[in-house]
Protein backbone atom coordinates (compact mmCIF):
# COMPACT_ATOMS: atom_id res chain seq x y z
CA UNK A 1 0.00 0.00 0.00
CA UNK A 2 1.27 3.71 -0.58
CA UNK A 3 2.05 5.88 2.12
CA UNK A 4 -1.26 7.16 1.69
CA UNK A 5 -3.34 4.69 1.88
CA UNK A 6 -1.66 3.05 5.39
CA UNK A 7 -2.30 6.55 6.83
CA UNK A 8 -5.51 6.54 5.83
CA UNK A 9 -5.93 3.02 7.34
CA UNK A 10 -4.58 4.26 10.38
CA UNK A 11 -6.28 6.96 11.25
CA UNK A 12 -9.37 4.83 10.40
CA UNK A 13 -8.20 2.75 13.11
CA UNK A 14 -7.36 5.52 15.63
CA UNK A 15 -10.98 7.22 15.36
CA UNK A 16 -12.39 3.65 15.77
CA UNK A 17 -10.23 3.26 18.51
CA UNK A 18 -11.83 6.64 20.20
CA UNK A 19 -14.98 4.78 20.16
CA UNK A 20 -14.80 1.30 21.78
CA UNK A 21 -18.54 0.62 20.68
CA UNK A 22 -17.61 0.91 17.15
CA UNK A 23 -14.47 -1.46 17.23
CA UNK A 24 -16.92 -3.85 18.93
CA UNK A 25 -19.85 -3.25 16.41
CA UNK A 26 -17.01 -4.45 13.55
CA UNK A 27 -18.66 -7.84 12.24
CA UNK A 28 -15.28 -8.65 10.79
CA UNK A 29 -13.75 -8.77 14.40
CA UNK A 30 -16.62 -10.44 15.63
CA UNK A 31 -15.16 -13.85 15.06
CA UNK A 32 -12.34 -16.18 16.18
CA UNK A 33 -8.84 -15.28 14.76
CA UNK A 34 -8.08 -18.53 13.35
CA UNK A 35 -11.41 -17.75 11.04
CA UNK A 36 -9.69 -14.93 9.18
CA UNK A 37 -7.27 -17.66 7.37
CA UNK A 38 -10.14 -20.19 6.49
CA UNK A 39 -11.18 -18.63 3.34
CA UNK A 40 -7.72 -19.91 1.50
CA UNK A 41 -8.58 -23.50 3.40
CA UNK A 42 -11.63 -24.78 1.17
CA UNK A 43 -11.77 -27.12 -1.65
CA UNK A 44 -11.03 -24.79 -4.89
CA UNK A 45 -14.34 -24.19 -6.29
CA UNK A 46 -16.41 -24.02 -3.42
CA UNK A 47 -19.32 -22.56 -4.03
CA UNK A 48 -21.54 -23.12 -1.35
CA UNK A 49 -21.40 -23.70 2.45
CA UNK A 50 -24.21 -24.73 4.45
CA UNK A 51 -24.07 -25.36 8.78
CA UNK A 52 -26.50 -25.81 11.29
CA UNK A 53 -26.55 -25.17 15.16
CA UNK A 54 -27.73 -27.38 17.64
CA UNK A 55 -27.05 -29.14 21.28
CA UNK A 56 -25.65 -32.10 21.60
CA UNK A 57 -26.63 -33.33 24.90
CA UNK A 58 -26.23 -32.04 28.44
CA UNK A 59 -27.91 -30.90 31.74
CA UNK A 60 -31.51 -30.88 30.30
CA UNK A 61 -33.19 -33.16 27.76
CA UNK A 62 -34.40 -30.12 25.91
CA UNK A 63 -33.78 -27.13 25.29
CA UNK A 64 -35.79 -23.43 25.05
CA UNK A 65 -34.28 -21.84 21.46
CA UNK A 66 -34.16 -17.87 22.63
CA UNK A 67 -32.27 -14.75 21.94
CA UNK A 68 -31.22 -15.16 17.98
CA UNK A 69 -33.65 -12.58 17.41
CA UNK A 70 -31.33 -10.20 19.47
CA UNK A 71 -28.00 -11.05 17.78
CA UNK A 72 -29.64 -10.45 14.24
CA UNK A 73 -31.00 -7.28 15.06
CA UNK A 74 -27.71 -6.26 17.58
CA UNK A 75 -25.01 -7.18 14.78
CA UNK A 76 -26.54 -8.24 11.50
CA UNK A 77 -29.44 -6.30 10.02
CA UNK A 78 -28.78 -3.68 7.19
CA UNK A 79 -25.21 -2.25 6.68
CA UNK A 80 -22.37 -4.13 8.49
CA UNK A 81 -19.63 -3.59 6.06
CA UNK A 82 -18.09 0.16 5.89
CA UNK A 83 -15.20 0.82 3.96
CA UNK A 84 -14.07 2.33 7.23
CA UNK A 85 -14.23 -1.02 9.25
CA UNK A 86 -12.84 -2.82 6.66
CA UNK A 87 -9.79 -0.28 6.84
CA UNK A 88 -9.37 -0.76 10.47
CA UNK A 89 -10.17 -4.92 10.67
CA UNK A 90 -7.28 -4.84 8.15
CA UNK A 91 -4.85 -3.44 10.78
CA UNK A 92 -6.17 -5.54 13.43
CA UNK A 93 -6.31 -8.70 11.99
CA UNK A 94 -2.73 -8.53 10.32
CA UNK A 95 -1.48 -7.84 13.42
CA UNK A 96 -3.42 -10.06 15.26
CA UNK A 97 -2.53 -13.06 13.42
CA UNK A 98 1.02 -13.52 13.69
CA UNK A 99 4.35 -12.02 12.26
CA UNK A 100 5.35 -12.93 8.33
CA UNK A 101 4.60 -11.80 4.97
CA UNK A 102 1.20 -13.74 4.41
CA UNK A 103 -1.30 -11.24 5.19
CA UNK A 104 -5.02 -13.50 6.36
CA UNK A 105 -7.28 -10.62 6.15
CA UNK A 106 -9.42 -11.17 3.37
CA UNK A 107 -9.83 -7.62 2.25
CA UNK A 108 -11.12 -8.77 -1.22
CA UNK A 109 -13.95 -10.93 0.06
CA UNK A 110 -14.77 -7.87 2.42
CA UNK A 111 -14.82 -5.70 -0.25
CA UNK A 112 -17.05 -7.59 -2.53
CA UNK A 113 -19.67 -7.79 -0.17
CA UNK A 114 -19.37 -4.00 0.79
CA UNK A 115 -19.26 -3.26 -3.19
CA UNK A 116 -21.65 -5.76 -4.74
CA UNK A 117 -24.26 -6.00 -1.78
CA UNK A 118 -24.13 -3.14 -0.13
CA UNK A 119 -22.13 -4.12 2.97
CA UNK A 120 -24.59 -6.58 3.79
CA UNK A 121 -24.25 -9.85 4.55
CA UNK A 122 -25.35 -12.33 1.61
CA UNK A 123 -26.87 -15.59 3.84
CA UNK A 124 -29.97 -16.67 4.74
CA UNK A 125 -30.19 -17.74 8.79
CA UNK A 126 -33.32 -20.31 9.26
CA UNK A 127 -34.16 -21.31 12.72
CA UNK A 128 -36.55 -22.79 14.74
CA UNK A 129 -39.07 -20.63 16.07
CA UNK A 130 -38.24 -18.52 19.70
CA UNK A 131 -39.53 -19.87 22.94
CA UNK A 132 -39.81 -23.34 20.88
CA UNK A 133 -38.62 -26.32 23.24
CA UNK A 134 -37.02 -28.69 21.28
CA UNK A 135 -35.55 -31.83 22.39
CA UNK A 136 -31.52 -32.44 22.35
CA UNK A 137 -29.77 -33.50 19.21
CA UNK A 138 -32.16 -31.42 16.75
CA UNK A 139 -31.35 -28.60 14.21
CA UNK A 140 -32.04 -25.38 15.81
CA UNK A 141 -30.64 -22.90 12.89
CA UNK A 142 -29.25 -23.05 9.72
CA UNK A 143 -26.69 -20.73 7.97
CA UNK A 144 -25.79 -20.84 4.31
CA UNK A 145 -24.39 -17.79 2.12
CA UNK A 146 -26.77 -16.65 -0.93
CA UNK A 147 -23.46 -15.22 -3.15
CA UNK A 148 -21.25 -18.64 -4.02
CA UNK A 149 -17.83 -15.84 -4.11
CA UNK A 150 -18.81 -15.82 0.12
CA UNK A 151 -18.47 -19.34 0.64
CA UNK A 152 -16.14 -18.79 3.96
CA UNK A 153 -18.66 -16.28 5.35
CA UNK A 154 -21.14 -19.14 6.58
CA UNK A 155 -18.75 -20.36 9.01
CA UNK A 156 -16.91 -16.72 9.79
CA UNK A 157 -20.29 -16.52 11.40
CA UNK A 158 -20.30 -18.86 14.07
CA UNK A 159 -18.66 -17.48 16.66
CA UNK A 160 -21.09 -14.71 16.93
CA UNK A 161 -24.09 -16.90 15.86
CA UNK A 162 -23.07 -19.86 18.59
CA UNK A 163 -23.48 -16.98 21.17
CA UNK A 164 -26.77 -17.70 21.03
CA UNK A 165 -26.27 -20.97 23.78
CA UNK A 166 -25.89 -17.89 26.25
CA UNK A 167 -29.86 -16.55 26.26
CA UNK A 168 -30.80 -20.09 24.79
CA UNK A 169 -29.78 -21.59 28.10
CA UNK A 170 -30.66 -19.14 30.31
CA UNK A 171 -34.27 -19.61 29.32
CA UNK A 172 -33.91 -23.68 29.15
CA UNK A 173 -33.02 -23.83 32.82
CA UNK A 174 -35.22 -20.75 34.07
CA UNK A 175 -38.13 -23.26 32.24
CA UNK A 176 -36.89 -26.30 34.19
CA UNK A 177 -37.21 -24.27 37.26
CA UNK A 178 -40.20 -23.11 36.80
CA UNK A 179 -41.75 -26.90 35.96
CA UNK A 180 -40.30 -27.74 39.46
CA UNK A 181 -42.19 -24.67 41.36
CA UNK A 182 -45.50 -25.70 39.19
CA UNK A 183 -45.25 -29.16 40.55
CA UNK A 184 -44.73 -28.57 44.07
CA UNK A 185 -47.60 -25.75 44.54
CA UNK A 186 -49.83 -28.57 42.83
CA UNK A 187 -48.35 -30.61 45.06
CA UNK A 188 -48.98 -28.92 48.41
CA UNK A 189 -52.65 -27.72 47.42
CA UNK A 190 -51.33 -24.40 46.18
CA UNK A 191 -52.73 -22.27 42.86
CA UNK A 192 -50.79 -22.25 39.27
CA UNK A 193 -52.64 -19.02 38.38
CA UNK A 194 -50.35 -15.63 37.71
CA UNK A 195 -49.70 -14.53 41.22
CA UNK A 196 -48.60 -17.97 42.29
CA UNK A 197 -46.28 -18.36 39.54
CA UNK A 198 -45.10 -15.60 37.61
CA UNK A 199 -43.20 -14.10 40.81
CA UNK A 200 -42.23 -17.11 42.10
CA UNK A 201 -38.22 -17.28 40.60
CA UNK A 202 -37.17 -13.75 40.79
CA UNK A 203 -33.90 -12.82 38.74
CA UNK A 204 -31.24 -11.37 41.35
CA UNK A 205 -28.50 -11.93 38.81
CA UNK A 206 -27.58 -8.18 37.42
CA UNK A 207 -24.72 -7.82 39.80
CA UNK A 208 -23.23 -11.41 39.21
CA UNK A 209 -22.97 -11.80 35.64
CA UNK A 210 -19.88 -10.72 33.44
CA UNK A 211 -21.22 -7.04 31.52
CA UNK A 212 -23.95 -5.67 31.37
CA UNK A 213 -25.36 -6.94 27.82
CA UNK A 214 -24.90 -10.63 29.76
CA UNK A 215 -26.86 -9.15 32.13
CA UNK A 216 -29.62 -7.53 29.26
CA UNK A 217 -29.72 -10.99 27.56
CA UNK A 218 -29.86 -12.93 30.19
CA UNK A 219 -32.38 -11.00 32.36
CA UNK A 220 -34.65 -11.18 28.89
CA UNK A 221 -34.58 -14.63 28.69
CA UNK A 222 -35.47 -15.41 32.20
CA UNK A 223 -38.80 -13.19 31.64
CA UNK A 224 -39.72 -15.83 29.21
CA UNK A 225 -40.83 -17.78 31.49
CA UNK A 226 -41.51 -15.63 34.47
CA UNK A 227 -42.15 -12.07 35.89
CA UNK A 228 -40.25 -11.16 38.55
CA UNK A 229 -36.84 -9.30 38.09
CA UNK A 230 -34.43 -7.18 39.34
CA UNK A 231 -32.35 -7.04 36.38
CA UNK A 232 -33.43 -4.01 34.83
CA UNK A 233 -31.22 -4.40 31.35
CA UNK A 234 -33.30 -7.28 31.09
CA UNK A 235 -36.44 -5.30 30.53
CA UNK A 236 -34.92 -2.78 28.18
CA UNK A 237 -33.72 -5.69 26.00
CA UNK A 238 -37.45 -6.98 25.68
CA UNK A 239 -38.31 -3.35 24.91
CA UNK A 240 -35.88 -2.52 22.04
CA UNK A 241 -35.14 -6.52 20.73
CA UNK A 242 -38.59 -8.20 21.27
CA UNK A 243 -41.31 -5.45 20.93
CA UNK A 244 -42.71 -5.27 24.27
CA UNK A 245 -44.26 -2.06 25.34
CA UNK A 246 -43.08 -0.11 27.94
CA UNK A 247 -46.20 -0.04 29.68
CA UNK A 248 -46.34 -4.17 28.90
CA UNK A 249 -42.86 -4.77 31.38
CA UNK A 250 -42.67 -8.03 32.86
CA UNK A 251 -40.22 -8.02 34.93
CA UNK A 252 -41.50 -5.95 38.18
CA UNK A 253 -39.50 -5.42 41.54
CA UNK A 254 -40.85 -4.24 44.59
CA UNK A 255 -39.48 -2.15 47.59
CA UNK A 256 -37.01 -3.94 49.46
CA UNK A 257 -34.70 -3.73 52.21
CA UNK A 258 -30.51 -4.36 51.76
CA UNK A 259 -28.01 -4.98 54.37
CA UNK A 260 -26.61 -1.48 54.42
CA UNK A 261 -30.18 -0.31 54.94
CA UNK A 262 -31.06 -2.25 57.76
CA UNK A 263 -27.53 -2.40 59.29
CA UNK A 264 -26.97 1.64 59.08
CA UNK A 265 -29.65 1.73 62.22
CA UNK A 266 -27.08 0.06 63.98
CA UNK A 267 -27.68 -3.29 66.03
CA UNK A 268 -29.58 -1.90 68.30
CA UNK A 269 -31.62 -0.59 66.02
CA UNK A 270 -32.74 -3.24 64.02
CA UNK A 271 -36.05 -2.61 65.08
CA UNK A 272 -36.64 0.68 64.47
CA UNK A 273 -35.40 -0.21 60.69
CA UNK A 274 -38.10 -3.20 60.28
CA UNK A 275 -40.53 -0.45 62.03
CA UNK A 276 -39.66 1.95 59.24
CA UNK A 277 -39.85 -0.11 56.31
CA UNK A 278 -43.51 -1.10 57.31
CA UNK A 279 -44.15 2.85 57.72
CA UNK A 280 -42.59 3.93 54.63
CA UNK A 281 -44.41 1.55 52.55
CA UNK A 282 -47.71 0.83 54.12
CA UNK A 283 -49.47 -0.87 51.55
CA UNK A 284 -48.17 -3.29 49.04
CA UNK A 285 -45.21 -5.81 48.99
CA UNK A 286 -42.07 -4.68 51.05
CA UNK A 287 -39.39 -7.28 51.29
CA UNK A 288 -37.54 -6.57 54.70
CA UNK A 289 -33.86 -9.02 54.70
CA UNK A 290 -33.35 -10.44 58.44
CA UNK A 291 -30.31 -11.70 59.53
CA UNK A 292 -28.26 -8.91 59.24
CA UNK A 293 -27.39 -9.75 63.52
CA UNK A 294 -30.24 -13.11 64.49
CA UNK A 295 -32.80 -14.16 62.12
CA UNK A 296 -34.08 -16.01 65.22
CA UNK A 297 -34.24 -13.32 67.20
CA UNK A 298 -35.79 -11.03 64.33
CA UNK A 299 -38.50 -13.71 63.89
CA UNK A 300 -39.43 -14.55 67.27
CA UNK A 301 -39.29 -11.14 68.98
CA UNK A 302 -39.01 -8.13 66.43
CA UNK A 303 -41.41 -9.51 63.65
CA UNK A 304 -42.58 -12.11 65.93
CA UNK A 305 -43.88 -10.26 68.71
CA UNK A 306 -42.90 -6.50 68.63
CA UNK A 307 -44.29 -5.98 64.91
CA UNK A 308 -47.05 -8.46 64.92
CA UNK A 309 -49.83 -5.76 64.97
CA UNK A 310 -48.23 -3.65 62.26
CA UNK A 311 -47.70 -6.37 60.22
CA UNK A 312 -51.32 -7.59 60.54
CA UNK A 313 -52.95 -4.21 60.32
CA UNK A 314 -50.73 -3.21 56.98
CA UNK A 315 -52.60 -3.24 53.60
CA UNK A 316 -50.25 -5.84 52.00
CA UNK A 317 -47.86 -8.32 52.24
CA UNK A 318 -44.53 -8.03 54.01
CA UNK A 319 -41.82 -10.62 52.58
CA UNK A 320 -39.53 -11.89 55.36
CA UNK A 321 -35.93 -12.49 53.50
CA UNK A 322 -33.66 -14.71 55.21
CA UNK A 323 -29.97 -14.19 53.69
CA UNK A 324 -27.86 -16.95 55.12
CA UNK A 325 -27.90 -20.47 56.91
CA UNK A 326 -27.92 -23.75 55.04
CA UNK A 327 -31.31 -23.22 52.92
CA UNK A 328 -33.23 -26.15 53.10
CA UNK A 329 -32.68 -25.63 56.67
CA UNK A 330 -33.26 -21.84 57.54
CA UNK A 331 -36.25 -21.80 55.44
CA UNK A 332 -38.57 -24.02 56.88
CA UNK A 333 -37.10 -22.72 60.51
CA UNK A 334 -38.51 -18.97 59.38
CA UNK A 335 -41.72 -20.53 58.43
CA UNK A 336 -41.99 -22.44 61.45
CA UNK A 337 -40.98 -19.50 63.52
CA UNK A 338 -43.21 -17.07 61.77
CA UNK A 339 -46.14 -19.88 61.76
CA UNK A 340 -45.99 -19.63 66.09
CA UNK A 341 -46.91 -15.84 65.65
CA UNK A 342 -49.21 -15.79 62.54
CA UNK A 343 -50.57 -19.04 62.58
CA UNK A 344 -51.44 -20.96 59.25
CA UNK A 345 -54.15 -22.37 57.50
CA UNK A 346 -54.39 -25.76 56.05
CA UNK A 347 -54.96 -26.16 51.77
CA UNK A 348 -56.71 -28.95 50.39
CA UNK A 349 -53.66 -31.38 50.68
CA UNK A 350 -53.23 -31.15 53.94
CA UNK A 351 -50.27 -28.52 53.86
CA UNK A 352 -49.52 -25.26 56.10
CA UNK A 353 -49.67 -21.52 54.89
CA UNK A 354 -49.00 -18.85 56.29
CA UNK A 355 -51.81 -15.86 56.23
CA UNK A 356 -51.72 -13.53 53.01
CA UNK A 357 -49.88 -10.63 55.08
CA UNK A 358 -46.54 -12.49 55.26
CA UNK A 359 -44.49 -14.49 53.33
CA UNK A 360 -40.56 -16.03 53.08
CA UNK A 361 -38.37 -15.07 49.72
CA UNK A 362 -35.13 -17.30 50.04
CA UNK A 363 -32.62 -15.63 47.81
CA UNK A 364 -29.55 -17.20 48.96
CA UNK A 365 -27.83 -20.53 47.30
CA UNK A 366 -30.83 -20.77 44.88
CA UNK A 367 -29.92 -23.30 41.76
CA UNK A 368 -32.02 -25.88 39.69
CA UNK A 369 -30.65 -28.14 42.02
CA UNK A 370 -30.83 -26.46 45.39
CA UNK A 371 -34.55 -25.53 44.57
CA UNK A 372 -35.80 -28.96 44.12
CA UNK A 373 -34.28 -29.31 47.49
CA UNK A 374 -35.89 -26.69 49.44
CA UNK A 375 -39.06 -27.40 48.02
CA UNK A 376 -38.94 -31.05 49.23
CA UNK A 377 -37.69 -30.25 52.56
CA UNK A 378 -40.83 -27.94 53.05
CA UNK A 379 -42.80 -30.57 51.69
CA UNK A 380 -41.71 -32.73 54.08
CA UNK A 381 -42.40 -31.01 57.31
CA UNK A 382 -45.76 -29.98 56.16
CA UNK A 383 -45.00 -26.64 54.03
CA UNK A 384 -46.99 -25.46 51.27
CA UNK A 385 -44.93 -24.56 48.19
CA UNK A 386 -47.03 -21.03 48.25
CA UNK A 387 -45.37 -19.87 51.31
CA UNK A 388 -41.58 -18.90 49.82
CA UNK A 389 -40.80 -17.63 46.71
CA UNK A 390 -37.31 -17.83 45.49
CA UNK A 391 -34.38 -15.33 43.72
CA UNK A 392 -31.88 -16.50 42.05
CA UNK A 393 -28.57 -14.39 41.01
CA UNK A 394 -25.08 -16.28 39.75
CA UNK A 395 -26.57 -19.47 39.35
CA UNK A 396 -29.51 -18.21 37.32
CA UNK A 397 -27.05 -15.96 34.79
CA UNK A 398 -24.13 -16.94 35.32
CA UNK A 399 -23.05 -20.66 36.33
CA UNK A 400 -23.35 -22.11 32.88
CA UNK A 401 -21.24 -22.06 29.87
CA UNK A 402 -21.83 -23.57 25.88
CA UNK A 403 -21.36 -27.46 27.14
CA UNK A 404 -24.37 -26.99 29.65
CA UNK A 405 -26.06 -28.37 26.74
CA UNK A 406 -23.33 -29.08 24.15
CA UNK A 407 -23.45 -26.74 21.82
CA UNK A 408 -22.17 -26.87 18.57
CA UNK A 409 -22.14 -25.19 14.91
CA UNK A 410 -20.75 -27.83 12.67
CA UNK A 411 -20.93 -27.16 8.62
CA UNK A 412 -23.28 -30.21 6.95
CA UNK A 413 -23.03 -29.83 3.49
CA UNK A 414 -21.15 -27.85 0.77
CA UNK A 415 -20.92 -27.53 -2.82
CA UNK A 416 -17.83 -27.85 -4.42
CA UNK A 417 -17.05 -28.10 -8.73
CA UNK A 418 -20.95 -27.76 -8.86
CA UNK A 419 -21.67 -31.09 -6.97
CA UNK A 420 -23.65 -30.58 -3.22
CA UNK A 421 -21.68 -33.19 -0.48
CA UNK A 422 -21.72 -34.01 3.06
CA UNK A 423 -19.80 -32.81 5.06
CA UNK A 424 -19.61 -34.03 8.78
CA UNK A 425 -17.51 -34.92 11.42
CA UNK A 426 -17.12 -38.32 13.37
CA UNK A 427 -14.24 -38.67 15.52
CA UNK A 428 -13.48 -42.11 16.86
CA UNK A 429 -12.62 -40.80 20.44
CA UNK A 430 -15.89 -38.78 21.12
CA UNK A 431 -19.06 -40.38 19.25
CA UNK A 432 -20.94 -38.03 20.77
CA UNK A 433 -19.37 -35.05 19.00
CA UNK A 434 -20.33 -36.72 15.34
CA UNK A 435 -22.03 -34.04 13.44
CA UNK A 436 -25.13 -34.44 10.99
CA UNK A 437 -24.85 -34.74 7.15
CA UNK A 438 -26.25 -32.88 4.37
CA UNK A 439 -29.53 -30.28 4.23
CA UNK A 440 -31.24 -30.76 7.58
CA UNK A 441 -35.32 -30.28 8.36
CA UNK A 442 -36.95 -30.60 11.49
CA UNK A 443 -40.28 -31.94 11.35
CA UNK A 444 -42.98 -32.68 14.55
CA UNK A 445 -42.57 -36.31 15.25
CA UNK A 446 -46.04 -36.78 16.78
CA UNK A 447 -45.64 -34.65 20.18
CA UNK A 448 -42.19 -34.07 19.88
CA UNK A 449 -39.59 -33.21 17.12
CA UNK A 450 -36.87 -34.62 14.80
CA UNK A 451 -34.43 -34.17 12.65
CA UNK A 452 -34.15 -35.01 8.56
CA UNK A 453 -30.86 -34.99 7.36
CA UNK A 454 -29.77 -35.43 3.96
CA UNK A 455 -32.29 -33.38 2.33
CA UNK A 456 -35.25 -36.00 3.32
CA UNK A 457 -38.82 -34.66 3.52
CA UNK A 458 -40.89 -31.89 2.31
CA UNK A 459 -40.33 -28.79 2.64
CA UNK A 460 -43.64 -27.40 4.07
CA UNK A 461 -43.59 -29.61 6.89
CA UNK A 462 -39.66 -27.69 7.93
CA UNK A 463 -40.41 -26.39 10.86
CA UNK A 464 -37.39 -23.87 10.59
CA UNK A 465 -38.45 -20.61 9.61
CA UNK A 466 -36.22 -18.07 7.44
CA UNK A 467 -35.15 -14.96 10.22
CA UNK A 468 -32.65 -13.58 8.07
CA UNK A 469 -31.59 -13.09 4.83
CA UNK A 470 -29.14 -10.89 3.03
CA UNK A 471 -28.80 -8.24 5.36
CA UNK A 472 -32.69 -8.27 6.14
CA UNK A 473 -34.68 -9.61 9.27
CA UNK A 474 -37.39 -11.56 7.55
CA UNK A 475 -39.00 -12.62 10.97
CA UNK A 476 -40.22 -11.36 14.26
CA UNK A 477 -40.73 -12.87 17.42
CA UNK A 478 -42.78 -10.22 20.06
CA UNK A 479 -42.20 -11.40 24.36
CA UNK A 480 -45.69 -12.43 23.85
CA UNK A 481 -45.22 -15.20 21.19
CA UNK A 482 -41.92 -16.22 22.41
CA UNK A 483 -43.55 -16.58 26.13
CA UNK A 484 -46.62 -18.17 25.05
CA UNK A 485 -44.59 -21.24 22.75
CA UNK A 486 -42.29 -21.82 26.35
CA UNK A 487 -45.45 -22.34 28.21
CA UNK A 488 -45.74 -24.71 31.19
CA UNK A 489 -48.66 -26.12 31.88
CA UNK A 490 -50.34 -27.50 34.95
CA UNK A 491 -52.52 -30.63 35.47
CA UNK A 492 -55.65 -29.11 33.84
CA UNK A 493 -53.80 -28.25 30.70
CA UNK A 494 -53.90 -24.58 31.51
CA UNK A 495 -50.04 -22.87 31.32
CA UNK A 496 -49.19 -22.29 34.44
CA UNK A 497 -48.33 -18.52 35.47
CA UNK A 498 -51.21 -17.10 32.82
CA UNK A 499 -54.47 -17.02 34.57
CA UNK A 500 -55.28 -13.14 36.04
CA UNK A 501 -56.74 -13.25 39.34
CA UNK A 502 -60.53 -12.75 39.08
Amino acid sequence: ATTTEAQHRQRSLEKMAGRPESILDNIMILSDGYKTSHWRQYPPNTTIVYSYFESRGGKFDEVTFFGLQYIIKRYLTGQVVTKEKIDAAELIINAHMGLGEMKHFNREGWEYILNEHGGKLPVIIKAVPEGMTVPNKNVLMTVVNTDPKCYWLTNYLETLLVQVWYPMTVATQSREQKKVIVDALEKTGCGTDFLDVQFALNDFGCRGVSSMETAAIGGAAHLINFGGSDTMPGLCCLVEYYGLPLAMLPGTSIPAAEHSTITSWTKEGELDAFKNMLTQYPKGLVAVVSDSYDIYNACNTLWGKELVDMIKNREGRLVVRPDSGDPPVIVCEVLDMLANAFGTTMTETGHKLLPPYIRVIQGDGVSYESLKVILQAMQDKGWAAGNVAFGSGGALLQKLNRDTQKCAFKCCEAVVNGEPRHVFKDPITDKGKASKKGQLKLVKDGDSYKTLTEGQGDAKDDLLVTVFENGVLTKEWTKMEVSAAASVYNKKGVAAGTVMPS
